[in-house]
């Protein structure tokens, strides 16, 4: 399984493309969406969905032009199904970068395992940046996708629309930690890290 972290959007948020047999899973087309789609054009790649880890605006300005152009399904949490096409919730409208708005998602993500073929996955819960942040484990490589909840020594920010600190510091303390320390985190803004690095190292929240 090959990852493929893009740069996307005014604000250089990550998204991802997370290959396996020329098939393809895209993650959080925050912009930019020629960068994605020249990547998987240049790799021979057929995209099988569209996984959000939330739907603040920096992490869906490409969406419309993905989804359009391979026609696949977007998934995202029961909690932000209706942030896509209110620039209030998905934070839009609070900058000066045009409000950003998008076709509802296709599928709500269900909690627990999940297969989309060839990939198998497994979808955890991760309030506290938004209501309905979720992250993506891949056990057998072994990595998590974590959006805007923990980052290389950072945390995601609270003072969004359902931001929670108390949440936050759950959802990492008490699912990301857990899980094993050699996992490798590729978030939703800066360089990846480890899991065993942050419960060591992170100045917000550590074990």
């Amino acid at each position: 399984m090959n990852i493929k972290q893009l740069s996307l959007g005014p604000l250089g948020t990550n998204g991802y493309v997370v290959s396996k047999d020329s098939y393809a899973l895209i993650i959080d087309p925050g912009g930019d969406p020629e960068k994605m789609i020249a990547y998987i054009t240049e790799e021979k790649l057929k995209p099988q969905a569209i996984l959000l880890t939330h739907a603040h605006f920096d992490h869906i300005g490409g969406l419309e032009a993905i989804r359009n152009h391979y026609q696949i399904d977007v998934y995202i949490h029961e909690l932000e199904k209706k942030w896509l096409v209110d620039p209030d919730l998905n934070g839009s409208s609070r900058f000066m970068l045009g409000k950003i708005v998008a076709e509802p998602a296709d599928k709500v993500i269900s909690i627990g395992t999940k297969r989309i073929e060839p990939f198998e996955f497994e979808v955890i819960h991760t309030p506290g940046h938004s209501p309905g942040s979720i992250s993506f484990i891949f056990k057998n490589e072994p990595f998590i996708l974590s959006g805007d909840v923990l980052f290389q020594e950072g945390i995601g920010r609270t003072d969004l629309p359902g931001g929670d600190m108390k949440t936050l510091e759950n959802s990492i303390m008490n699912k990301l930690y857990r899980l094993s320390e050699e996992m490798i985190v590729y978030p939703g803004h800066g360089e990846k890290t480890t899991i065993g690095y942050e419960k060591n190292n992170n100045p917000f929240f550590r074990v």
